[in-house]
């Protein structure tokens, strides 16, 4: 697949001009994309780069004045509202009443000089019922969800930047299970505005990309108040976290996260185990009230007027999320920040400045009605810790193996400092 490390570089300063890369691309596009069904389809959809990519060239003329993502090509999760997109979100709804304004992080993207490739396929509303998207490792295998089509066309080469959402699992599983980086921020570090919520106490706006250089170009445009500043030097004590959460990965996903460890060891990373979440299925629990109710709440008139049109699976969320009260719901949040406070307080009792854990049960399954069990992405999404995915190697079946990173409440610029890295570790498992 295509090497695309250096497109902002020689986009900038004109080495490469973006109309004629376009020209180049389209054909491996249409050769891959058939096969990989990571993009909603779209007529013209490189006529329409070709004028755009025209007039941001006349809107930054000086190679000195391009800002930082001049040129790159930006895939966007469908329940994103772009403007001259229709938002479909995955569903059978009427276009007409998912239309919103355009989402700041897309926004955010276009005034740093990038290009949207177009709309990345979803699962229905961001829940479990599952798009066309396929693996691009095993075709045969799911790419994971929601954010299926961004993270398989960062996956097939076909773009440097997607953008995602997670409510429970849906980045950082699918970037492990299409071997990319994935980055869930700190809850709210980059802004919801303009996207089509799922339960909007755990939504997190997150992206994928090829490599933690590329997520570092990219931090600063989308996260509100980034800091440059930040210097790092030492390496973080790594925590791990023991007792049913972790064990709830497979015995190969353990197999091969504690290679990670061994030989994140052997480079001179100190790693410390504490018992943690002995009340996993609880946590879990507590998981599903809150975003089930929030769904419910979300979806009310949509669903009162268009029920017939929603999947099985979506159904049963809204059913499940009526049944819970305002009380039960606001105890649930409340138990939750108590839960966030205690994993900060363990985190600065032991010293720890990053958790480390499988990012998936094991590598992609097979098949495409599923999009695999994010229950190891599941309690840094409900307390709102940042975490990344990077790539790990691959199984006996070149399916991709990941290894996910968590780090401290707000603190995603350490987080990115220190998986750079980390990633010089993962990388050659």
């Amino acid at each position: 697949m295509l090497n695309q490390h250096r497109l902002p570089c020689v986009f900038r300063s004109g080495e490469l001009p973006i109309t004629n890369y376009i020209s180049n691309f389209q054909s491996l596009f249409e050769e891959c994309e058939p096969s990989v069904l990571s993009f909603i389809p779209e007529e013209n959809r490189f006529s329409r780069l070709r004028k755009e990519a025209e007039a941001l060239i006349s809107r930054f003329p000086n190679p000195a004045k391009r800002p930082a993502l001049f040129g790159m090509f930006v895939g966007v999760k469908d329940i994103f509202h772009v403007d001259g997109f229709i938002t479909q979100a995955g569903s059978r709804l009427p276009s007409q009443d998912l239309q919103g304004n355009e989402a700041e992080s897309v926004t955010k993207l276009k005034n740093a000089g990038a290009l949207i490739m177009g709309k990345t396929v979803t699962t229905e509303f961001a829940y479990f019922t599952p798009g066309p998207t396929r693996n691009p490792h095993n075709h045969e295998h799911t790419p994971g969800g929601s954010s299926s089509g961004s993270a398989a066309a960062v996956g097939a080469g076909l773009c440097k930047l997607t953008l995602g959402t997670q409510t429970i699992g849906s980045i950082i599983r699918p970037a492990a299970f299409c071997g990319v980086v994935g980055v869930k921020p700190t809850y709210e570090r980059i802004s919801r505005a303009g996207v089509i919520p799922l339960s909007p106490s755990f939504d997190h706006i997150g992206f994928f990309t090829p490599n933690v250089t590329t997520t570092k170009l990219v931090a600063p445009s989308l996260y509100k108040d980034w800091n440059d500043l930040i210097s790092l030097d030492r390496k973080p004590t790594l925590g791990i976290p023991d007792g049913a959460y972790i064990n709830s990965a497979s015995d190969y996903a353990l197999d091969c996260f504690n290679t990670i460890c061994d030989s994140l060891a052997d480079a001179g990373y100190e790693l410390r185990r504490v018992q943690v979440m002995d009340d996993y299925q609880e946590i879990r629990a507590r998981h599903d009230v809150i975003m089930s109710a929030e769904a419910a709440r979300v979806h009310e008139q949509w669903f009162n007027k268009y029920g017939n049109l929603y999947s099985s699976k979506f159904t049963e969320l809204i059913h499940r999320g009526k049944s819970i009260t305002n009380s039960q719901l606001q105890s649930a949040l409340s138990t939750r920040n108590k839960f966030r406070e205690e994993m900060t307080q363990t985190m600065n009792d032991n010293n720890i400045d990053l958790w480390i854990s499988p990012p998936t049960i094991g590598p992609a399954p097979k098949g495409l009605d599923s999009t695999g069990d994010p229950v190891m992405n599941l309690p840094w999404t409900q307390i709102g810790f940042p975490a990344i995915n990077l790539p790990a190697g691959k199984d006996q079946d070149g399916l991709p193996m990941g290894f996910q990173i968590i780090g401290k409440w707000n603190k995603d610029e350490a987080l990115l400092a220190w998986a750079e890295d980390l990633e010089k570790v993962v990388s050659h498992l």
